[in-house]
């Protein structure tokens, strides 16, 4: 079964407020083996939405909408929806009745304009909303055999009568659909076009499952995407393409699904009960937070310094005057020191040093914005690595974090 998912309300094409409903949607239902095939966007418009409700049932068989059920004059989804099904509306009596319920138990005066969220297209289906006072709505068009599935805006209404009511209706109407499951292989280091270049062959040869990649906050993602009759066999599809393509990308695949390269790197460093201390330099203390931002991280991180003037590098981490004088704050020379010196101040088993110019100012014709060095001290001896990023100052430090795990990850895995 084919479903459009239609997002009502001007304030989402205004930008303001996020749009989570559609994902989240998207994502139930496809578990449920429906194929989200089109989202739409409209706003509080009734020829808009008409226009665009006209042409989402055209192409689905089920099109579920989010939005535009509350008791304002701009509330008008149901109505809508009741002629283009050319259907009257009329007043819901229970539905009225649980409307100012809601309001007595809450001690709450209750508008006359609160009744419109009563008001019925003929012949449908009532769903109740446990969590907020406007029902959600399913006319079904015998004629064509196509439904429109009206829920709440608010988040949290939508998600409880989508689980209480929406995706019982569908299981009981269409049975089981199947199941279409994604795997995604998260990868840093190659770039897009380089990647794909890499797996292109079965990027042309795709049928099921399907393959997309995604620039990403830095990173590429591999979805792997396979529909099968049940789950099983679904991951059995996914499992057979992986095993293909993994071994093309194997040093750039850090994680699956959610895993962060911060995860990834702590996992290495608890595998071999190994500690680290970072001295950073560009990054802010950026790359330490990325790491804190896992639970359990105190097993391993034993410290970092912020060590943004050279006076700090010297007195605190153990740089060289000499150095910096002679190569520059930012140099190889510098970064591998400010690696060594924190591991020996905090003891640590791996030392990280990073260090560069994250603009808009501070550069040189010989050293521009966005050049950076990270440097690893460890039991593998010490490596340093030289980057040229672009961007934003935002953008940089963002960039050099990414490298500077990533460069953690590679120096883990290869002692």
């Amino acid at each position: 079964m084919i479903v459009e998912l239609v997002s009502t309300g001007t304030e989402l094409l205004l930008g303001q407020i996020v749009n989570t409903n559609a994902p989240y949607l998207a994502a139930r239902l496809n578990e449920l083996g429906f194929s989200v095939l089109y989202q739409t966007t409209v706003g509080d418009n009734r020829d808009r939405m008409k226009s665009v409700l006209q042409s989402a049932i055209e192409r689905a068989d089920i099109v579920i909408t989010s939005g535009g059920l509350g008791p304002t004059q701009g509330d008008i989804t149901k109505e809508v929806t009741a002629s283009l099904f050319n259907k009257s509306m009329y007043l819901h009596e229970e539905s009225v009745r649980r409307i100012k319920r809601f309001f007595d138990e809450r001690r709450l005066c209750m508008t006359d304009n609160n009744l419109r969220q009563a008001m019925m297209p003929e012949g449908a289906l009532i769903v109740e909303n446990t969590c907020g006072t406007a029902p959600g709505v399913i006319t079904e068009d015998q004629a064509s055999g196509k439904i429109i599935i009206n829920l709440p805006g608010p988040p949290h209404e939508l998600a409880a009568m989508t689980e209480t009511s929406i995706v019982p209706y569908l299981q009981e109407k269409f049975g089981i659909q199947g199941a279409i499951v994604s795997k995604v292989l998260r990868t840093y280091g190659l770039g897009e076009s380089a990647l794909e270049e890499r797996i292109k062959e079965y990027i042309l040869s795709q049928s099921n499952p399907t393959l997309a990649l995604l620039a990403k906050n830095g990173e590429i993602h591999v979805r792997i995407t396979s529909r099968a009759a049940d789950e099983e066999q679904a991951l059995q599809l996914i499992h057979d393409l992986e095993s293909q393509i993994r071994p093309l990308l194997q040093e750039y695949i850090f994680g699956t699904g959610e895993e962060t390269l911060e995860a990834s790197a702590g996992a290495l460093l608890l595998n071999r009960n190994f500690s680290i201390a970072l001295a950073e330099s560009c990054t802010g203390g950026l790359v330490s937070s990325r790491i804190t931002d896992i639970p359990g991280s105190s097993r391993y991180l034993t410290g970092s310094i912020v060590c943004y003037s050279n006076t700090v590098k010297i007195d605190q981490v153990g740089v060289a005057a000499e150095t910096i004088a002679d190569k520059g704050a930012v140099s190889p020379e510098t970064a591998k020191e400010m690696a060594l010196g924190i591991k020996n101040k905090f003891q640590s088993d791996i030392g990280l040093g990073i260090t560069g110019i994250a603009g808009p100012d501070g550069a040189t014709p010989d050293k521009p914005v966005g050049l950076v060095y990270i440097a690893v001290a460890g039991p593998g001896g010490v490596v340093c690595h030289e980057h040229y990023f672009n961007g934003t100052r935002t953008n940089i430090k963002h960039r050099t974090a990414l490298a500077a795990l990533n460069h953690l990850r590679h120096y883990l895995t290869g002692i």
